[in-house]
C-alpha cells in the first residue's frame, strides 16, 4: 500500500466565485508544488473545464477526479464525481437540464468561462452556476450512484449551503460514500457536536477558489495505486485501503 495525499475540493475559474488565476495549468502547477498526488475539481453547478485540469494532470502524474459541486434543490452543496469522461458529459446535460434559467451578471457575480489549453476562452456559461438545481438531494444521490460515481456532502459543517444548515438532521438513510467537513474546523471537533457523522467516512478539503489555498489541508488515502476504484475503495474502508490521519 502507498499513502496518497489528496485535495477534493478545487473550482476553477469556471465557478463565478473561482478566481480568474485559477485556471487549469495553474491548478496542476500549484498542485504539484504542494505534493498533492490527487486533486478533485469542483466547480458549481458545471464539469465543464475538469476534463482539461484532468488532461494536464495526467500529463504531470497528477490524478484529477472530475465532477462538480452541485446545488440540490433544498440548497445542500455536494461534491459528485464520475469514473470517465462519457459519464461526466451525460452528468453535465443532466445538469444542464436542471439548472434555472436565471442569467449571471459578471459584474456582480463574476465570470464563468471554460478555456483551452492555450487559456483562449472557448465558452461561456450564461445561466448563473451558483443557483439552487431542480435536483433534490435524494434524486442526486440516486443518479450518482446508479452510474458508478462518489457523492460526499459537503462543508457539512458551514452555516449555508450544508446539510444541517439546510435541512436541520442528517436523514438516517443518507447513502453518502463520505461526509466533508470544512478547513474551519475538523472532523474530530464537530463529530463532538454531531456524533452521528462517524458513521461515515470524513475528509476535509480546501475549497480552493485561489491557487494558493490549493492543498492547504488534504486528506491521507492508503491505497495500492492512483485510480478512481482504488480511491472509492479508501473511501469505505475496504480491504485495506483506508483515509489515514497522517501522510
Amino acid at each position: 500500500m502507498k499513502t496518497y495525499r489528496a485535495d477534493l475540493h478545487i473550482h476553477t475559474l469556471l465557478s463565478p466565485c473561482g478566481d480568474l488565476s485559477m485556471t487549469p495549468a495553474n491548478i496542476v502547477s500549484e498542485a504539484l508544488r504542494k505534493k498533492l498526488d490527487i486533486i478533485g475539481i469542483t466547480d458549481h453547478n458545471s464539469t465543464r473545464q475538469a476534463g482539461l485540469v484532468g488532461m494536464l494532470g495526467a500529463r504531470e502524474g497528477l490524478f484529477v477526479l472530475q465532477g462538480a459541486e452541485v446545488s440540490t434543490r433544498e440548497e445542500v452543496h455536494c461534491l459528485v464525481f464520475f469514473e470517465n469522461s462519457a459519464e461526466l458529459e451525460l452528468f453535465q446535460e443532466y445538469l444542464d437540464d436542471n439548472i434555472p434559467a436565471v442569467m449571471n451578471d459578471p459584474l456582480i457575480f463574476g465570470d464563468q468561462v471554460v478555456i483551452d489549453e492555450k487559456e483562449y476562452i472557448i465558452y461561456t456559461e450564461e445561466k448563473l452556476l451558483t443557483n439552487a438545481t431542480n435536483i433534490s438531494i435524494g434524486e442526486l444521490e440516486k443518479y450518482v450512484h446508479a452510474r458508478g460515481g462518489l457523492f460526499i456532502p459537503a462543508h457539512i459543517d458551514r452555516m449555508r449551503t450544508s446539510i444541517y444548515s439546510q435541512l436541520g438532521f442528517l436523514p438516517e438513510d443518507l447513502n453518502a460514500d463520505a461526509l466533508e467537513v470544512s478547513k474551519r474546523s475538523t472532523p474530530e471537533k464537530f463529530s463532538r457536536i454531531h456524533p452521528e457523522i462517524k458513521a461515515y467516512p470524513l475528509i476535509t478539503n480546501s475549497d480552493s477558489h485561489y491557487p494558493e489555498s490549493i492543498g492547504t489541508v488534504y486528506n491521507c488515502l492508503e491505497m495500492k495505486e492512483l485510480s478512481f476504484g482504488e480511491i472509492k475503495m479508501a473511501l469505505k474502508g475496504i480491504d485495506g485501503r483506508r483515509i489515514r490521519k497522517k501522510c
